[in-house]
């Protein structure tokens, strides 16, 4: 899949996979081990020019595209998910900022999510009781003069008690489902912003996942993303784009896992031959989502089918790598135990692989059930 590579996007590469090497592989191991937030590591990345990626450089960002993107995504996954994951979520606010701000929102926030003075960005969708139902959260947000007021809970928040911007959908119409919802962007030095639990996970566990807990929370009308009511709207397009990211990052994940068993067996057992083959295929689903998106073009299905394929098949391809090297009389290293816990929720986050077959099969079944070159 190199040929689909411009020499542009080939040393984009080559930048990404040196700075994996050099900053993230030697700190990757005490970042699972002690469950330490990528600080120096998201520093690192805002210094090379890998976050807001997806926002033209006029506009405060990097300007590399979504192809760039999930290059990049990529290198960064196959040594370190827990920065991958973070990196993530702080490239998708920066775009959903970008896609439905206004300049003003534009110009305070996007250059400071690419430049790193926001250690991260958050995005604040799901709750307690609202996860694959996003349309079914109950977060409030009362329109009181020329602020709103903010109430609820969100949970599962990637790098919630990090961030310098969260993105929170609440409902502006309770009586509302989709159509109800709003997007803010809300300072979390806010009053009445409060971060609870953090959770204790098998995997990615340098990256923090909190509930974030909204009370009273008061922020200016000029805090809106886009008009009333369309914050569905914002949140779906964010998890489209997502999609491919995870997707990327479950790749990478993959990719480094393959390539940890190679090098500790000496060779490629043939156990590994399908695993080859489902990175391969893999790569060229992800690559031909983030074209489409790059060329504006409807890229919905693309992601969600590059989505589902990458993390089942890289779910795969982590227990192939571990079970070869242990078949072997080899013990596995802390590179591949990661690997195999990491991978695991990329089949859940920004839609599960249950979520992406209902999409998928929605969109054949309303364009028509055959395939597009």
């Amino acid at each position: 899949m190199d040929t689909l590579l411009t020499p542009e996007l080939t040393t984009l590469r080559a930048r990404a996979r040196a700075l994996a090497e050099d900053v993230l592989a030697p700190r990757a191991d005490a970042a699972d081990r002690e469950g330490r937030f990528p600080s120096e590591q998201m520093k690192a990345l805002a210094e090379a020019g890998f976050l807001a990626m997806l926002v033209p450089a006029d506009r405060g960002g990097n300007g590399h595209g979504p192809i760039g993107y999930a290059v990049v995504m990529s290198e960064v996954a196959r040594v370190c998910a827990s920065t991958s994951v973070t990196m993530a979520v702080t490239n998708m606010v920066a775009d959903a900022v970008h896609a439905w701000g206004n300049d003003a929102q534009i110009a305070t926030h996007v250059p400071a999510i690419a430049d790193g003075r926001y250690v991260a960005g958050a995005f604040a969708l799901s709750e307690p009781g609202s996860g694959s139902d996003a349309a079914s959260l109950t977060a409030t947000a009362v329109r009181d003069g020329d602020d709103y007021v903010l109430n609820g809970s969100k949970c599962w928040i990637t790098s919630g008690d990090r961030a310098g911007l969260v993105l929170v959908m609440a409902k502006t119409d309770p009586a509302a489902k989709a159509r109800g919802i709003s997007t803010f962007l809300v300072d979390p030095s806010s009053p009445g912003f409060s971060v609870g639990n953090h959770e204790d996970k098998m995997g990615l566990r340098g990256s923090t996942t909190v509930t974030i807990n909204l009370e009273e929370v008061r922020v200016p009308a000029s805090a809106r993303l886009g008009d009333e009511g369309i914050g569905f709207k914002v949140a779906m397009r964010a998890l489209d784009g997502g999609r491919i990211g995870i997707a990327a990052q479950a790749m990478g994940i993959a990719q480094g896992a393959f390539d940890e068993a190679v090098r500790i067996l000496g060779r490629l057992p043939t156990t590994l031959v399908q695993a080859a083959e489902e990175l391969d295929a893999a790569r060229a689903m992800v690559l031909r989502a983030s074209w489409l998106k790059a060329e504006g073009e409807p890229f919905s299905q693309q992601a969600s089918m590059a989505k589902l394929f990458a993390t089942e098949s890289a779910n795969r391809i982590c227990q192939a790598a571990h079970a070869a090297v242990a078949e072997a009389g080899e013990v596995p290293t802390p590179a591949l135990d990661r690997a195999v816990r990491d991978v695991r929720v990329t089949t859940i986050y920004e839609g599960t692989s249950e979520i992406q077959r209902l999409v998928i099969a929605r969109k054949l079944t309303r364009d028509g059930a055959h395939a597009s070159i």
